[in-house]
């Protein structure tokens, strides 16, 4: 063949032709002799010797080139050969780039494929953000622009707590037991939560009383955290707060004062209660009963025993009784003047009946109200029969009821004695001799107490002071 035409199809390929009969070497009659060049997608520009109007003449030569889009493929200048063919063979390739690789949790869109000039558009699912180029154009040298980028997870997890929430605390109780749901928790981006971390009691936990904070922190797989918070306020419902009854105290359950407690009015000994015993806190916030009273206790001595006279006092007072042959008794008046008046307990005095004014001394205290506190109520046997004397305060006793304390106590009436009972009306003391105050207080308070008398006396101190 002696040139080159175009194919037909999709091909860029250069056919030759079937061999045309052998030329004539006139050029006048045979002005074309090398076949028609021409490229699919391109173009070609020829020179020959022969001038402008001979294209394809001998000796021709030809610059050949692709139109935007197309890489030459041969080589770039042909010439025209004496053997009527073209030196060489070129056709024009369509510039196509690699198939962009597949985006983890994203995708792309191409404008045009993978031809040149093609522009490729990169999104990311919803959740996920994109880091890096976000579109790439298919270049002349076949290459990509830019680079490959990534989606990521940068957004946190949304994270829901349930509402804050009040409870009432439970009757005789301080606290309250609550439960709530979880949290409702999502990821934006693949709906993995990694990990949801509680910050407080778990649910169905006990709550004291006052406001407390519940904070929940959720993971997602790329580890972005999201948090959220609700309260939680326990209240106790609480009654007034009860006072004490004048000569007693109260012993309460619970707090004292809240929904469910419950408080028993006591009396101090000596002193009996009159009205209710028990009041109840309620949820209207507001006691059952009222306050009763704690009255001077009554004492009979109208009983036709002894033991019916011991009887009144029992678990109520302890009993100081003082026994004496004649009221003149030296014994006897000392022991009631120290009983009368005594000096503080911080500054003894080295005589009980020194007066207090002397010598700038400390100021004196009635020991009745050692006594008293105490719960000591002195019984007093004096005298001989028929005209021996049985007092309390000032109430008397029969002759029948001194005989029997006599005897049942082991008093003689020939010399000073004393006995202390304790509540039970057990013998705990007896002194042959005058008690300084000092000294039988100290007694009762380090032996006889009750754990109740106890932390009383060390709430409250000595009155008497």
């Amino acid at each position: 063949g002696s040139g080159y035409y175009a194919a037909e199809g999709h091909t860029n390929e250069v056919y030759v032709e079937e061999a045309p009969p052998e030329p004539a070497l006139d050029y006048r009659r045979v002005p074309q002799w090398c076949a028609t060049l021409n490229i699919h997608r391109g173009e070609a520009t020829c020179y020959s010797p022969r001038g402008g109007s001979y294209r394809s003449s001998l000796g021709t030569r030809c610059e050949l080139s692709c139109t935007r889009g197309y890489r030459l493929v041969g080589p770039s200048t042909v010439q025209c050969l004496p053997s009527r063919h073209w030196s060489g063979m070129s056709y024009c390739r369509q510039i196509r780039c690699h198939v962009l690789p597949a985006v983890l949790r994203g995708s792309y869109a191409c404008s045009a494929g993978v031809q040149m000039d093609s522009r490729c558009h990169y999104s990311c699912l919803p959740g996920y953000q994109l880091e890096g180029d976000r579109s790439r154009v298919c270049m002349e040298d076949g290459r990509w622009s830019g680079s490959e980028p990534v989606c990521v997870d940068t957004e946190p997890p949304k994270i829901r707590c349930p509402e804050s929430r009040e409870r009432i605390a439970e009757p005789g109780k301080l606290t309250a037991i609550i439960y709530w749901d979880p949290p409702r928790v999502k990821d934006s981006a693949d709906g993995v939560i990694k990990r949801v971390m509680l910050r407080g009691p778990e649910p169905g936990s006990e709550f004291p009383e006052g406001e407390h904070v519940i904070r929940y922190t959720a993971y997602d797989q790329a580890y972005n955290r999201a948090s959220c918070k609700f309260r939680i306020r326990v209240q106790v419902r609480r009654c007034p707060v009860l006072k004490p009854p004048q000569n007693g105290y109260l012993s309460c359950t619970s707090d004292g004062n809240n929904y469910g407690a419950t408080c028993e009015y006591q009396c101090d000994g000596g002193y009996e209660r009159q009205g209710t015993s028990l009041r109840v806190c309620q949820s209207t916030q507001q006691w059952t009963g009222s306050q009763p009273l704690c009255a001077p206790m009554q004492i009979n001595t109208g009983v036709n025993s002894a033991a019916s006279l011991l009887d009144q006092f029992h678990e109520k007072r302890r009993l100081l009784v003082i026994s004496a042959p004649d009221p003149s008794n030296r014994y006897y008046k000392m022991q009631i003047s120290m009983l009368q008046v005594r000096r503080s307990s911080r500054h003894p005095a080295s005589h009980p009946a020194t007066p207090a004014s002397s010598h700038g001394s400390p100021p004196l205290q009635q020991a009745t109200c050692g006594l008293d506190l105490r719960h000591v109520t002195t019984i007093e046997l004096v005298g001989q029969p028929p005209h021996e004397v049985g007092r309390i305060r000032e109430h008397q006793l029969s002759l029948s009821i001194i005989e029997e304390l006599r005897q049942f106590l082991h008093l003689t009436r020939s010399h000073f004695n004393a006995v202390l009972l304790d509540k039970a009306g057990i013998d705990r003391e007896r002194y042959i001799s005058p008690v300084n105050p000092d000294e039988l207080f100290l007694f009762i308070d380090t032996y006889l107490l009750s754990e109740r008398e106890a932390a009383r006396r060390a709430q409250s101190g000595d009155p008497c002071e």
